[in-house]
């Protein structure tokens, strides 16, 4: 965190295991689950707020048997990505998480990391994909129910939470062209948009920033929750931060983990946890948030 802070770094967002925090039984015997997991989860999101930057909490990894397009893995626990929220799971796992920290309105809510029910349907009918993410239930191309980004809003605010809460798009949240359209309702009005760009994604132009981002960000707070390139330069990043600052976009950079120099399959921006910076996609994504003054 003391290094996050020589960075400029305002907000960090937490990747949450779904089964880890719910205790389930398949956690290896070595892992933490239930109590202890989310202790610490609590402990981080505490020690976050008390030193001035704004914790994500995050459903990365989920419950879900899925073998699919875009599929991270055939296991059927949250062992990777899958493409959409389970409704037997997330619904529990968010009125927990809600919970833990309603009270606390520094802790913003990230319903699901990256959505892509249009590569579970072969991108055969778009809006059923924005259906799936909106309503969940049975989805083409996944074989388990869905919970919809609409349930779990209702899990969060039947805790009594009105913590803001993050709503992805579809295409790994790349896709945010009918996020308007199939918006959740919210009873408190705090939802925000959440957009991934990565140079490998296909939105990656000024003009379908201008269209699709451009757009959702004048009716709602939006956030580049994640943004990164595949070479470990910064040119991408680069002009998706400068739009960004011009259109009133929030923007975080995967990731902040010391796993090794960068490279073509992890936008890695730090070698150690003093924060050094990986070059030159760490250092580039540093020296832009130091001209960056709060706001």
């Amino acid at each position: 965190v003391n290094a996050m802070k020589t960075w400029n770094v305002h907000m960090v967002r937490i990747p949450l295991n779904e089964q880890c925090w719910l205790g389930a039984s398949n956690v290896p015997a070595t892992g933490t689950k239930g109590a202890a997991y989310q202790q610490a989860v609590k402990d981080y999101v505490n020690l976050l707020v008390a030193n001035g930057i704004t914790p994500v909490v995050e459903m990365h990894w989920s419950f879900g048997q899925y073998s699919g397009p875009g599929a991270g893995c055939s296991d059927v626990n949250a062992t990777c990505q899958k493409p959409m929220p389970d409704a037997q799971f997330a619904p529990t796992f968010w009125s927990q998480v809600a919970t833990a920290f309603k009270g606390n309105n520094a802790v913003i809510f990230d319903l699901f990391n990256e959505p892509f029910p249009d590569f579970a349907n072969n991108f055969s009918n778009p809006t059923a994909a924005w259906m799936c993410l909106r309503d969940g239930g049975t989805c083409t191309g996944i074989g388990y129910q869905v919970a919809g980004m609409q349930s779990l809003v209702n899990a969060v605010r039947a805790t009594g939470a009105t913590n803001v809460i993050m709503i992805p798009g579809i295409a790994f949240t790349n896709d945010l062209s009918q996020w308007l359209t199939f918006k959740p309702t919210d009873s408190t009005g705090n939802l925000m948009a959440t957009w991934h760009s990565y140079n490998f994604n296909v939105c990656v132009t000024q003009s379908c920033w201008d269209s699709q981002i451009g757009t959702v960000a004048r009716q709602v707070p939006v956030v580049a929750a994640e943004i990164g390139q595949n070479t470990c330069a910064h040119d991408y990043i680069d002009q998706v931060m400068a739009w960004a600052d011009t259109n009133g976009v929030g923007y975080a950079a995967w990731t902040w983990n010391p796993w090794g120099v960068c490279n073509s399959v992890g936008n890695v921006l730090i070698l150690d946890t003093n924060g050094t910076p990986t070059a030159t996609f760490g250092e580039g994504f540093r020296a832009h948030l130091l001209t960056r003054a709060r706001e």
